[in-house]
């Protein structure tokens, strides 16, 4: 696949911007990380070169002197947030994350339950962090926020949170996804640090928007298609162009704090550092984009795998689900795309059409789109993974690599003793079985070799696939869109 993005450069830029910044600070930095720190999944869709370990191969270096503070909103807690690349909840997220970190060697100093209304949910979640030993404090709903700055920065605002006990000189400031409140966590710790007569600075780690890009470029659209959900909208930062006569583009949301950073700064040092929330980012991704048409195309794909991702959730009569979707529909015509232009979707609605079967298509890395549908023995997604295999190992398209009759006993097991209705093999049935027949088979270990080829391809399904196939999917990297109806006509969906 064609890369558009130098992560050599990327990691060498970065890493010199937040030296330079900690050492403008001195004693106490609290960086926030905006993103996901191990696995920027998003950023590596968008950006096709850039390693979703960037981040995290950067503090490593500067692991003697950080620790990590864990944010999660107790709105996200009660409502379940999914995160939607893994397909767990934001409070099973940041347990991950610590087991990640520490597996590493990064300490884990604590986790802060922001937005804190007494959401039984967000006790609960307490709890269990102090069961396994985890500390946790809580950052509450301060009225007027965030344009009132005299109560904000007062002991009726920030300073009814939780003071967070920090070891270290560098304080990274992540979040399971955004909305979190990690920046106004990191506000928080300012004014408390003053109080206590200890001297702190701010700096904001971000990869998007991209400050140096315009507007409306792909980049930018597609992370505010990502965080369509959370009412997000990229914006030019009047405060950079007044203060530099520079057009730069930031968010709605660090845009409307930045006056309240500015005070805190003033407050606390009687000046402020900053002069624009792009002053206080440290993003050098925009200088990395070696190929803009590259970026360009791969991040069209993005917006409109969020936008099927929205109708999914529509579907599933998610909250807010349908809100969201307007919002995407009007952010692909400010793109001028079409579903049309993933060309998985045609390919697999016309193979349906043909069958009268649901189907599902597959590009393959050099661009051919391949198809599988419903049959007898397998389902649609497990029927286009092994034409996909068979063709990637350049092996004869009617050459069993399965045979029926190894099928069928597997068949048997789920129907006749397992419970199950569906005698189709699913996905990874299908490989398990793969897997069995490679001991003897040549062909068959040839397919299974191919597996690791199959990262970053895109998959369409014409229904809602089931929970199995969706995971199996993802485990191999593939990027699954679904038509937002589902096979049968039950009301209760799995």
């Amino acid at each position: 696949m064609n890369t558009g993005f130098d992560n050599q450069k990327y990691l060498k830029m970065q890493s010199e911007h937040i030296k330079e910044r900690i050492a403008q600070f001195g004693n106490k930095l609290y960086l926030e990380f905006g993103g996901k720190l191990f696995d920027d999944y998003h950023a590596s869709r968008v950006l096709p070169g850039f390693q979703p370990d960037s981040k995290l191969n950067m503090l490593l270096q500067l692991k003697d002197q950080a620790e990590i503070v864990i944010v999660i909103s107790a709105d996200a807690i009660e409502k379940n947030k999914l995160r939607g690349d893994l397909g767990i909840t934001y409070d099973l997220d940041v347990l991950r994350l610590i087991d990640a970190f520490q597996s590493i060697g990064l300490y884990v100093g604590s986790v802060v339950i922001t937005q804190y209304a007494g959401q039984s949910a967000a006790e609960h979640f307490r709890e269990r962090l102090s069961n396994l030993g985890i500390q946790s404090y809580l950052h509450y709903v301060i009225e007027g926020y965030p344009s009132n700055i005299d109560h904000i920065v007062s002991a009726y605002g920030y300073g009814k949170n939780d003071y967070i006990e920090t070891s270290k000189p560098l304080v990274i400031v992540t979040a399971p996804g955004p909305g979190s409140g990690k920046m106004a966590t990191c506000l928080s710790q300012l004014y408390h640090e003053h109080k206590r007569g200890i001297k702190a600075g701010y700096a904001k780690f971000e990869t998007f928007p991209i400050w140096n890009l315009p507007l409306r470029h792909p980049v930018n659209v597609a992370y505010e298609a990502a965080t369509a959900d959370l009412n997000d909208v990229n914006m030019i930062d009047p405060f950079h162009l007044e203060a530099y006569g520079e057009t730069t583009v930031n968010y709605n949301r660090d845009i409307e704090i930045f006056p309240v950073l500015n005070a805190m700064f003033e407050q606390i040092s009687g000046y402020s550092p900053y002069k624009s929330p792009t002053d206080m980012g440290v993003n050098m991704a925009g200088n990395c984009i070696t190929d803009d048409e590259v970026c360009r195309k791969a991040s069209q794909q993005e917006i409109i795998r969020r936008y099927y991702q929205a109708l999914y959730d529509q579907a599933k009569d998610r909250l807010g689900a349908k809100e969201t979707v307007y919002k995407l529909e009007l952010l692909m015509k400010q793109a001028s795309i079409r579903i049309e232009d993933r060309k998985v979707v045609p390919a697999a609605m016309m193979r349906q059409e043909n069958t009268n079967h649901p189907a599902v298509a597959i590009e393959l890395p050099d661009g051919l789109i391949l198809t599988g549908k419903t049959s007898d023995l397998l389902g649609a997604s497990a029927a286009a993974l092994l034409n996909a295999l068979k063709t990637l190992g350049g092996i004869e398209h009617n050459r069993h690599l399965v045979s029926p009759a190894s099928i069928e006993p597997i068949q048997t097991l789920k129907t006749d003793y397992l419970g199950s209705r569906n005698p189709r093999l699913h996905t990874d049935e299908i490989l398990i079985a793969l897997s069995a027949s490679a001991a003897d088979d040549a062909n068959a270990r040839l397919a299974l070799s191919q597996l690791p080829k199959l990262k970053g391809c895109e998959v369409h399904s014409t229904v809602i696939l089931s929970s199995v196939d969706e995971n199996t999917f993802r485990k191999l990297g593939m990027h699954l869109t679904c038509e937002p109806v589902y096979e049968t006509n039950k009301i209760f969906h799995r």
